[in-house]
């Protein structure tokens, strides 16, 4: 079988994610399966007008969505014929206690259930500014990226920043190719994306795990 992420990788930095400050954070390179990463990149969705524009003052960026979602954006699929069998086969593993248990481990934080999943990109004049979402203790945010040759200095991946502030960036990743920036949701969790000023695409994913009961539901709502 393909190996779907690389987890040797992701287990190497589950230190570094568990004590970095101000929140749990870490960027991982390498961090899908070789193969499987060939395949993703190589379908992954071409800017069309299917595309979700999200332009306000504070953002600019395009969202697509796999299979159908609730009015949240929650995913409730994990199966859309729209997309090819390496993302099929991607978001079917985001849906196995494999996967749940195994991210668990890495974080500390007690997950449960993948939330959202959806394609994210952005282009030329695209941004979106520093914020805190702070939706609760048990929200994990995986921003995973598909673009090759990406000049090393160049804004467009997920900053990480001690405060809401652009000024207070702490890291910004220019390898953004099969990488992946996973940080723990919280009160000091920071991020943002500088306005890309080249004719280039930045292309992602952005997943949310939660932790998630019957009774109660998303520990973020």
């Amino acid at each position: 079988m393909t190996e779907v992420l690389n987890w040797e990788r992701i287990f190497d930095k589950s230190d570094e994610f568990q004590s970095s400050t101000p929140t749990k954070w870490t960027f991982i390179e390498n961090f899908f399966g070789e193969e499987l990463y060939e395949g993703l990149e190589k379908t992954y969705p071409k800017f069309d007008g299917s595309w979700k524009s999200e332009d306000s003052w504070d953002k600019s960026a395009y969202r697509k969505f796999f299979g159908k979602v609730d009015e949240n954006s929650n995913i409730l699929e994990d199966e859309d014929s729209n997309y090819s069998d390496a993302w099929n086969k991607l978001v079917k593993y985001l849906h196995t206690d494999e996967f749940i248990q195994n991210i668990r481990k890495f974080s500390g934080v007690p997950i449960t259930k993948i939330k959202k999943f959806q394609f994210t990109l952005i282009r030329k004049n695209g941004f979106q500014l520093p914020h805190i979402h702070d939706m609760g203790p048990s929200t994990l945010i995986i921003m995973a990226y598909f673009s090759k040759n990406w000049e090393k200095g160049s804004p467009g991946g997920t900053y990480i920043a001690t405060e809401d502030d652009e000024s207070k960036i702490i890291f910004e990743p220019y390898n953004l190719d099969n990488s992946a920036l996973i940080f723990h949701d919280g009160p000091h969790a920071a991020h943002g994306v500088r306005k890309i000023t080249k004719d280039v695409e930045r292309r992602g994913i952005q997943i949310y795990l939660e932790e998630y009961s019957t009774e109660s539901g998303w520990s973020g709502d």
